[in-house]
């Protein structure tokens, strides 16, 4: 369908009136109505009076896009006004809005009609379209740049498919919260500017979007998998595959979207393995990407069981406990649910998932073993067991190990590959890791153990150092690397039994988005209104522990951003330290605060420190920043 079948001439508006946006919408609606679009005049207004109220329609560059479906509209249609002077629609820019596009979608609107309306959204980022429009003298002028416009892209489109083939890519980070679809949306929106046909799969906290057929895989000329975490790669076996971390999509979308296009990408084999050993620079392999696979299935345990157990402490700290004056059967149940099974798979879990992010399924099970031997283990006079420590040992070794006995026996005949995998891998990897896990766990838990009394008796300048390293690493790179090294370490001082190391993380993560929130509502003119409205979101995200929420101020100025992010982390770090907090619960924000152990002063400071924190960075990064009219 092209636009001009819902646009028509007598929806069309060179000379709007209208002064305001209340006079701009009534305006609008009045010209669907008279142009017999509507069924109810007074029902559409007020679904488009509800969207704005939702956010403004006026994207910035003097144009504005409301719309509505409802069964108020009796005909899809759109309505085009043009207003010389330009007037205020409290557009994301702050600036005057001359071009207006009014789009009312009938309750039963198709996909091809939904499709037609995105179409002339994207069409208005074109400033040459745009000038057409501005210019133009008559009714016949606007709709004849519009088919232009529409021609033009249509052979575009033909000859990118006959030329640009299919790129396919997959996006993946730790949490799944942020990066994913950052990536997935700067690849999808670069692509289009390339004119390149490609489609993202997202492998998101809420699970796998837009997953990639094989019949796609089939066609793709290359893929692109920009991941920090295991991405299940079997699939692409035999097909140019580009391996980058997902920042790199996000920074350098152009790069990678060129190199799939030429197919500039070595073969995957399967299991990890390409026709190239290369690794591709800043590529994160290895090690890192192991980590980032135990961390990130670990996560969910972490944050149940966490919770869990402090919400048991409600009742009274030894609440759990049958023999204590303060048992409550309620918070019992919760101390098991948390503590005995959640918590206690903490390690298990991290190691079996790095086991299988290095040898894939065959490596889940021995990595698991290892795991719970690293936590089972009693080893006199040294501890109940190697903790955190243990557990990536056993998950790195459960991992190579599996590799070591998949090699060995590539060599037994076809007929025993059934065999292989339901007996003789998990048979012989089991053995090997446990063997070897118990004849150096009683070592790893000394040191473990050793480690961690370290922490106990530091004091002072130490530990305020220590704070102050912590709680600025949770603002380096906002859910990056550095971010969930900290946060790694803070749930192994945690299951330790030191609950400092966690408050700090916790304080710290939660300091940049509370500041950018701050810096926007206090520093006005030194952000654009659409950063003002991401301001506000801030606000929540801190409030919760999800550090992610400053990312987009980050990325938009990250000379100025992240130095100051980083200060005021490393301040609520610090004084978390200095204050003495402890805290149990490894996730939550504010919602766990109150859980804070000392009681309701120590809330306080708790709940100071973080304050502190948002304020240094705000002043600081509402200091560097220009105001908009100077910049």
């Amino acid at each position: 369908m092209r636009i001009t079948e819902l646009l028509t001439k007598d929806t069309i508006l060179l000379d709007m009136s209208a002064s305001s946006k209340p006079e701009a919408i009534n305006e609008l609606v009045n010209q669907l109505s008279s142009a017999g679009k509507l069924n109810d005049q007074t029902a559409f207004k007020q679904a488009i009076e509800a969207r704005e109220e939702q956010s403004t329609t006026g994207i910035g560059d003097g144009i504005a896009i409301p719309h509505a479906k409802t069964s108020a509209v009796k005909d899809p249609a759109i309505v085009f006004g043009r207003s010389s002077d330009g007037l205020d629609y409290e557009s994301l820019d702050g600036q005057p809005t001359h071009l207006f596009f009014m789009i009312a979608a009938s309750e039963g609107a198709n996909n091809t009609h939904l499709e037609t309306l995105s179409r002339l959204s994207s069409y208005l980022m074109d400033n040459q379209f745009r000038s057409q429009l501005e210019s133009a003298k008559t009714k016949e002028d606007v709709i004849n740049a519009i088919n232009a416009k529409e021609s033009e892209e249509e052979k575009v489109e033909e000859e990118h498919e006959s030329t640009s083939g299919k790129i396919l890519a997959v996006t993946a980070c730790p949490t799944g919260i942020a990066h994913t679809y950052m990536a997935a949306d700067k690849l999808k929106a670069t692509a289009k500017e390339m004119g390149v046909n490609i489609k993202v799969q997202t492998n998101g906290s809420s699970g796998v979007k837009n997953r990639l057929t094989k019949e796609e895989i089939a066609e793709a000329d290359a893929i692109i998998v920009a991941a920090d975490t295991k991405v299940d790669m079997d699939a692409f076996t035999g097909k140019p595959v580009i391996e980058v971390p997902v920042a790199k999509a996000i920074h350098e979308p152009k790069e990678l979207i060129d190199k799939a296009v030429r197919s500039d990408a070595p073969v995957y084999q399967g299991s990890g393995k390409s026709t190239d050993s290369s690794e591709e620079k800043g590529q994160r392999t290895g090690f890192y990407k192991h980590l980032m696979n135990g961390v990130s299935n670990m996560l969910p345990f972490v944050v149940g069981g966490g919770i869990l157990i402090a919400i048991s402490f409600f009742w009274g700290i030894n609440s759990a406990d049958p023999a204590n004056a303060d048992y409550n059967r309620f918070a019992e149940m919760l101390s098991i649910i948390g503590g005995g099974n959640a918590f206690f798979l903490l390690v298990p879990v991290l190691a079996g998932f790095i086991a299988s992010s290095i040898a894939d399924r065959p490596g889940f099970a021995p990595g698991m073993v290892g795991g719970l031997i690293a936590v089972t283990q009693t080893v006199e006079g040294a501890g109940n067991g190697s903790g955190f420590l243990g557990g990536l040992i056993a998950g790195f070794l459960a991992g190579y190990l599996t590799l070591l006995v998949k090699k060995l026996l590539e060599g037994l005949p076809a007929v025993m590959d059934g065999l292989k995998t339901v007996l003789l891998y998990p048979v012989l990897a089991i053995f090997g890791t446990g063997m070897i896990m118990l004849l150096i766990n009683p070592a790893l838990t000394s040191v473990y153990t050793w480690l961690f009394d370290l922490l106990d008796r530091m004091s002072g300048s130490n530990l305020a150092l220590l704070g102050l390293i912590v709680g600025g690493m949770m603002a380096v790179d906002m859910g990056g690397p550095v971010n969930k090294a900290a946060y790694t370490f803070g749930i192994a001082a945690l299951d330790a039994g030191n609950y400092t190391f966690i408050a700090a993380a916790m304080a710290g993560g939660m300091v940049p988005p509370l500041a950018m929130g701050l810096a926007t509502t206090f520093f006005k003119n030194k952000f654009t209104k659409q950063e003002q409205e991401t301001g506000k979101a801030a606000y929540p995200l801190g409030a919760f522990f999800i550090t992610e929420g400053a990312i987009p101020f980050a990325a938009a100025d990250p000379a100025r951003v992240i130095p100051s992010m980083v200060a005021g982390s490393a301040l609520a770090g610090m004084l978390t330290m200095l204050f003495g907090i402890g805290l149990r619960a490894p996730h939550g924000g504010i919602i766990v605060a109150p859980l804070v152990e000392g009681g309701f002063s120590q809330v306080l400071l708790y709940l100071a420190a973080i304050i502190a924190g948002s304020i240094l960075s705000a002043i600081i990064v509402g200091f560097l920043k220009k105001d908009l009219q100077k910049a």
